[in-house]
């Protein structure tokens, strides 16, 4: 649930890296040097390859280039170092060089009673996908309606102040190295009953680290903590009241965000070095999670959104749209992955939706020949897709049930049950042909990148795991609901 500022990697660089995440075949070089996936850039601290600069780590795919981390750990064996966490969050650990960045949310103790505008706001009846929604200012509805079904969003109006803060950890030794406090304040609405108020990542260069709190703005610091700017973007409103999760993205000088809810809709860059707006479009959506992907497609960046109503791709110098294409279902959450030459777009609410669109053309792409291949069965939920060299890996739902096409074609490799998580909203990573799965129960298992289902390891660790997995070098590390492991050989 949930992806700054820098020069992005040439060309030829991410060529490289997608060769070494996948075996070298001469179509894969091609696809590799026609698409090219938006990446940090090679700094003094370590070139991109060598860090998780951001929500889907180096090439915003889920893939570690360069990683080597152990197959199998538990509470006594390969754990590096294991330290709590002060508040709550999600979202996945950032890191560039010997720091570690991670925003949590935390409740200070301190309550008190609620402004009125802030009550009535709260209290209106959020839309649930097709339900109409009050308008702003409307009279209170006596609460927030739990969705049909079971829903999740949260009924009562918060009442306690939170400190919305980005941490610097050291990587070494687990230590804390600064806490900034972005924000401190009451959160105007609640969030679903599986994450807090912090389920966004932040991004970075290796220069400066851009932390995204949506509601609670985007502040730019440099690696010391010291902050350069910042800015306010209003109140996110989301539906049935389940919280906020999107990430921002970050190619070259230019930093995007995303902001659908329910209300007034946009998505718009900013320039990293001063937080000048470059562009703003707006958007007539539903309640996203998703964060943008951005792309380069015949050398031409493009940032790429998908929602319930359009999957809508822009150009990133001007905000232009270049193309849109209908197709997924509500409560879009997954992040897209691309390669060889098309972008694998996926929902898994109500209406399970999967869709391969060829890249390089414009205007609405719906039931065109742009789609090579698509599927309505067994989508993800949150947790987004892995693509791995032409393997195509995906949840069905939240449930312990993996899926494997081959991306190119379509064909279905395997569907399989998955033994021991109870189920996934983290997001699967690949590294060296292995693929990691951190369970929502603690478990996490270590697959090979197959045609088949090959368990290598089972791991079982004393925690809980939402947050995406990061990887770096011979490290793993996973967030938990408390506590934050690196782990590693010993």
């Amino acid at each position: 649930m949930n992806i700054i500022s820098s020069p992005a990697l040439s060309l030829e660089w991410q060529t490289v890296f997608s060769a070494l995440a996948r075996p070298v075949r001469p179509f894969s070089l091609l696809a590799g040097i026609a698409l090219a996936v938006a990446s940090p850039v090679l700094g003094a601290s370590g070139d991109a390859a060598e860090n998780w600069s951001q929500w889907r780590g180096p090439l915003a795919n889920g893939i570690a280039p360069q990683g080597n981390p152990p197959i199998t750990w538990s509470e006594t064996e390969n754990v590096k170092w294991k330290v709590k966490l002060p508040g709550r969050g999600t979202g996945t650990p950032i890191i560039w060089g010997n720091q570690i960045f991670i925003q949590t949310a935390i409740a200070i103790g301190k309550k008190a009673e609620v402004p009125a505008e802030q009550k009535a706001a709260a209290n209106v009846t959020t839309q649930f996908f097709g339900q109409a929604l009050p308008p702003t200012g409307a009279p209170p509805g006596g609460g927030q309606r739990r969705s049909p079904g079971g829903g999740g969003g949260r009924g009562e109006n918060p009442t306690e102040t939170h400190q919305f803060a980005l941490l610097s950890i050291d990587r070494t030794t687990g230590k804390t190295q600064w806490q900034k406090i972005a924000r401190e304040e009451i959160p105007h609405e609640g969030h679903h009953r599986d994450h807090g108020f912090a389920s966004h990542s932040p991004v970075t260069d290796g220069q400066h680290i851009y932390s995204w709190f949506g509601s609670r703005g985007l502040h730019c610091y440099d690696l010391k903590g010291e902050l350069k700017w910042e800015k306010e973007f209003g109140k996110i409103r989301s539906a049935n009241a389940f919280g906020e999760g999107s990430s921002p993205a970050l190619f070259g000088h230019t930093l995007v965000v995303n902001w659908d809810h329910e209300g007034e809709d946009f998505i718009a860059a900013f320039d990293k070095a001063t937080g000048k707006e470059l562009w703003r479009q707006k958007r007539d959506e539903k309640t996203t999670w998703t964060t943008p992907f951005i792309l380069q497609h015949e050398g031409k960046p493009q940032v790429i959104v998908a929602a319930s109503q359009r999957i809508r791709s822009y150009d990133l110098t001007t905000g232009k749209q270049i193309w849109e294409c209908g197709g997924l279902g509500s409560n879009v959450i997954p992040t897209p992955v691309s390669d060889f030459g098309m972008i694998f777009a996926m929902s898994g609410h109500r209406e399970p939706a999967l869709l391969a669109i060829k890249l390089g053309q414009t205007g609405d792409l719906t039931d065109t020949a742009s789609i090579v291949w698509r599927q309505n069965r067994s989508t993800p939920y949150v947790p987004s897709p892995l693509l791995f060299g032409d393997k195509l890996y995906y949840f069905s739902g939240n449930n312990p049930t993996l899926s494997c096409f081959n991306a190119k074609t379509g064909e279905s490799l395997f569907s399989e049950r998955l033994e021991g998580p109870s189920g996934f909203y983290a997001s699967p990573v690949g590294v060296g042909g292995r693929i990691y799965l951190a369970g929502r129960n603690g478990t996490s298992l270590v697959l090979k990148n197959s045609g088949q289902l090959e368990v290598l390891a089972t791991n079982k660790l004393d925690e809980k795991f939402d947050a995406s997995p990061a990887i770096v070098g011979k490290e793993l590390f996973l967030r938990g609901h408390e506590y934050l492991y690196c782990l590693a050989e010993k």
